[in-house]
């Protein structure tokens, strides 16, 4: 048995034929030539590439030609692709006047609590248990792809704008309903920091939506730091300046573990450990479902094996970091998967602990009204098997066997 792509909804259908149909009258809105998309950033903003990172253009060629190369797009792939890297700039550059406009811009941030792990190993179940504590911020989507129009907002200004946004559809839900079984998302839910990474086109988020070979070899090169000092500035601009402490979360960070400590000194690491064979085997099941909305070619072997190499590497990464690490530069809290889903009163406890701060009054009715908010398998299980996508688990379980640092 191989994975299937999920069938398209009559909706979702109709979106992707008129995606095709408009292709043919507008290429230019399609196209995947750095040209193209910097003559659309420019249109957008002064028409100066000043605020840009260095780097920002190798970066955007190297994305936009893997995608042409690699990406085995359809038209609203293509589009959105295009739309994305035309985001990044833009951003970059109004980020830059916000703060430069922004008289009581300052970089005091409290250090944060980063979660992190492989895919699927319970690391967004963690943040937005810790995000219910009114002591810490998590970031909401908007936070983190369009920082320059929530920061300063006042309360009631906030809660406006993101009533408007829960009022609308989602588009993803409506393109790929099967997004809310694997990893739900909206307005008011936390979300990962690769959304506000890649400022100059470098970020190990784009993989999960898109066939990117040839990028992701070029990425695996590349000095991450400036990126990551960029998304220091985006918190530091929503950053309330209120006492609360930023709690973040990404599976990337697993790649760039040094990129991570060094923007962010005196932060609590927080490393969740599970089953290489889950792993990988839930992490080949989202990418599946993620390309599936721009591609109509997703071959589960070939996502099966990127998602084998890239979390090899990934892991690797973080266990020859640790293996060097200053204990004073950032404290490191390693949990495995079964014990957070055991015992989450206990996992909170031992990262409070470690965070330096108590836990909330009435942990385990803190927990119990998360998981009355958010049940399990709200949207329908996640299924999923390692034969799906050409995966044998004895031949993962082996490959890994050096690189396992908790008995998960």
């Amino acid at each position: 048995m191989t994975w299937t792509p999920p069938e398209r909804t009559a909706d979702a259908a109709a979106i992707h034929a008129a995606a095709e149909a408009d292709r043919r009258t507008n290429p230019e809105l399609y196209s995947l030539d750095p040209d193209d998309v910097l003559t659309r950033v420019l249109e957008r903003t002064d028409g100066s590439t000043e605020a840009f990172l260095p780097g920002w253009r190798d970066g955007l060629e190297q994305f936009l030609g893997s995608l042409a190369e690699d990406g085995r797009l359809n038209a609203l792939g293509a589009r959105t692709m295009s739309e994305q890297a035309t985001a990044k700039l833009v951003s970059a550059h109004r980020v830059a006047r916000a703060i430069g406009a922004d008289a009581t811009y300052a970089d005091d941030l409290i250090p944060p609590i980063v979660i992190v792990g492989g895919w699927r190993t319970g690391t967004t179940f963690l943040f937005r248990l810790m995000a219910r504590d009114p002591r810490l911020r998590a970031p909401l989507p908007v936070d983190l792809t369009r920082p320059w129009r929530v920061a300063g907002l006042d309360a009631a200004a906030r809660e406006e704008l993101l009533s408007r946004m829960d009022a609308a559809p989602s588009p993803l839900h409506v393109l790929n309903p099967d997004l809310r079984r694997v990893h739900d998302h909206g307005p008011r839910l936390p979300e990962e920091c690769v959304l506000a990474l890649g400022a100059d086109l470098r970020s190990w988020g784009f993989s999960s939506t898109a066939r990117l070979e040839s990028y992701s070899r070029w990425l695996a090169q590349q000095d991450l730091g400036p990126s990551y000092r960029e998304y220091r500035r985006v918190l530091a601009l929503l950053d309330d300046h209120d006492g609360r402490r930023f709690v973040l979360k990404s599976p990337a960070h697993l790649a760039e573990p040094a990129a991570l400590v060094d923007t962010f000194p005196g932060a609590v690491v927080v490393n969740l450990h599970r089953d290489v064979v889950e792993t990988v085997a839930s992490g080949a099941s989202l990418f599946s479902v993620f390309r599936s909305t721009y591609s109509d070619e997703v071959d589960p072997v070939d996502v099966g094996r990127f998602q084998a190499d890239q979390t090899e590497l990934w892991m690797r990464r973080a266990v020859e970091h640790r293996s060097v690490h200053d204990p004073a530069n950032a404290t490191f809290v390693d949990l495995a998967y079964r014990d957070l889903v055991a015992s989450p009163v206990e996992a909170l406890r031992r990262v409070y602990r470690a965070a330096g701060m108590e836990p909330p009054d009435d942990l385990r009715g803190f927990v119990e009204a998360h998981h009355r908010a958010s049940p399990r398998n709200e949207h329908g299980a996640h299924r999923y098997a390692p034969e799906d996508f050409g995966l044998d688990p004895a031949a993962l379980r082996e490959s890994f066997a050096g690189l396992v640092q908790v008995d998960s």
